[in-house]
């Protein structure tokens, strides 16, 4: 598969766009200097359409479109309840974390620990999630980026891979998160449009000139093994999606961890200019994930029928692109370059604002506005070179980037949401027992997983070590001194409430998602 001269100029047209674009809605008032909450937070003026857009830019990237493309070819439906039930936890985080949030005024995810709990705890997470920022997620989305881009073009996969981090790191390094946000409207509608397009014409040659449904009617009778949401015991893939244990297991705590309590996700509500926008924009992200599946799956199911035998399952988005024909494959391979780029953009700057409020101001509480996004700019540098540099010898043993993430987020993913529960909803959890959640959820999760209960389900494993981890932070918070003045997370003033509106659209997307699960179970 190679690209075309007219492929090649939509994608360079592309880039050339989005970065000149990303410039210009980032540039500030003649006379104004860009201040820290400017380039961190986007002044505190995203509107409802930037951050649902936002939080679906910084979400899908390679690992999901070639990922789960790949599982969508080896295993099918089923795999979509990581989008499915993420659009449900979405409406949990806009209803109740973001009130407390926007209310304490909370910039970072390891600010509102230091604000709940104490110092400790805050900078222990603030050095995970920087680790955890450049050597998992970064390192992951740009060699699974690069494998991509390589296996289109032909292109070297090391140049590809430098290409797009230091791409990614020119886009966004002068505007910070306003840039990032406000053209991932863009890259949305770019990314939506080219994965409609990649399943509706997979599914019209499957349905061989009688058109999308019929083709999708076909699909569906020649392998109805591959449209099952919930997998029986018997199913091959049952380790990996254990029936029931996803929709009421420990899938859940996952989501929580990734969408209410993750810098670079929950970064863009954080930057609202109020509650309401940042609900809209929440729900708005809902809305979005129903539809991700037939961009992130379906053409991995259409594979089985047109790329039957596939030596690695993750070929099957590749193998589906090869089909289109030129000027279509310049717009889709554009649209994985969109989602590439502003994933990568989005963890550059959230590595960016944590390094450097929550730890260079905290140390140098006389830095001016211009040194802070100074120093912001430079760690969003540092931390992607990092990234190149150690994403072969980080990755390139591994059958799948996505096995690598899952691997080692999930050792940490139940002590997080344990800690953020309690810090938010039990007044009596202090910092010993929130350092003991954290520290147990390692240690559980190594024993489970090497030890005791070795062939026990990643999903099952996540929410018996949230259970186990919940209890120990309990009885270490009982059995130690209150929280007592350590505790400025205020609720006075904070409302559960939300507009009719957003009732109407929340009830919306959950009628939707019961009604896929019951057509689909």
């Amino acid at each position: 598969m190679k690209l075309s001269l007219l492929d090649t100029a939509i994608v360079l047209a592309y880039l050339a766009g989005v970065f000149v674009l990303a410039q210009w809605v980032s540039r500030e008032k003649s006379g104004h200097e860009k201040t820290a909450k400017d380039y961190f937070l986007a002044s505190k003026a995203l509107p409802w359409w930037a951050i649902g857009a936002s939080l679906i830019a910084a979400n899908i990237s390679a690992e999901q479109i070639i990922g789960m493309s790949g599982s969508g070819y080896a295993l099918g439906l089923a795999i979509a309840s990581y989008e499915w039930m993420a659009a449900a936890t979405l409406l949990v985080v806009g209803k109740f974390f973001l009130p407390v949030f926007l209310r304490n005024g909370i910039y970072t995810m390891p600010q509102f620990l230091e604000e709940r709990y104490g110092n400790r705890i805050r900078t222990l997470m603030a050095v995970f999630w920087l680790g955890l920022y450049v050597f998992v997620n970064l390192t992951s989305i740009v060699w699974l980026g690069s494998i991509a881009v390589a296996q289109v073009t032909g292109m070297d996969q090391m140049l590809a891979l430098t290409l797009l981090g230091l791409f990614a790191l020119a886009y966004q390094l002068y505007g910070g998160l306003k840039a990032v946000a406000l053209t991932d409207i863009v890259q949305v509608t770019l990314l939506v449009l080219g994965g409609l397009l990649v399943a509706g014409l997979t599914l019209s040659k499957i349905g061989d000139g009688a058109g999308i449904v019929a083709g999708f009617q076909k699909l569906m009778a020649a392998h109805p093994e591959h449209f099952h949401m919930i997998l029986p015991k018997d199913s091959p893939h049952y380790d990996k999606l254990p029936g029931l244990g996803v929709l009421l297991g420990g899938l859940w705590i996952a989501h929580l961890s990734y969408w209410g309590f993750n810098q670079y996700i929950i970064q863009r509500a954080l930057a609202a200019k109020d509650l309401k926008e940042a609900q809209k924009g929440i729900v708005f992200a809902a809305a979005l994930k129903i539809v991700l599946p037939v961009i992130v799956v379906l053409p991995g199911i259409a594979a089985v029928v047109l790329s039957p035998g596939l030596e690695r399952s993750d070929d099957a988005y590749p193998a589906m692109m090869a089909l289109l024909p030129p000027g279509v494959l310049g717009l889709v391979f554009a649209a994985l370059v969109a989602a590439i780029v502003a994933s990568l953009a989005s963890k550059i700057n959230s590595v960016a604002t944590i390094f450097t409020l929550d730890f260079y101001a905290k140390r140098r509480i006389d830095a001016s506005e211009r040194q802070l996004v100074r120093v912001g700019r430079i760690a969003a540098a540092v931390s992607i070179l990092i990234a190149i540099v150690t994403a072969r010898p980080l990755l390139g043993g591994f059958d799948q980037g996505f096995q690598y993430i899952q691997e080692y987020t999930g050792f940490f993913t139940p002590g997080i949401v344990v800690i953020f529960l309690f810090g938010l909803f039990w007044k009596r959890a202090n910092e010993a027992g929130a350092l003991a959640a954290a520290g147990g959820s390692i240690l559980l999760s190594v024993l489970f997983k090497y030890v005791v209960w070795t062939d026990m389900s990643f999903v099952n494993r996540i929410g018996v070590v949230f259970l186990l981890s919940a209890l120990l932070m309990a009885a270490v918070s009982l059995a130690t001194a209150p929280p007592a003045a350590r505790d400025r997370i205020r609720h006075d003033g904070v409302s559960y409430a939300t507009a009719p509106a957003w009732n109407v659209a929340a009830l919306g997307v959950l009628a939707i998602l019961v009604a896929l699960y019951a057509a689909f179970w």
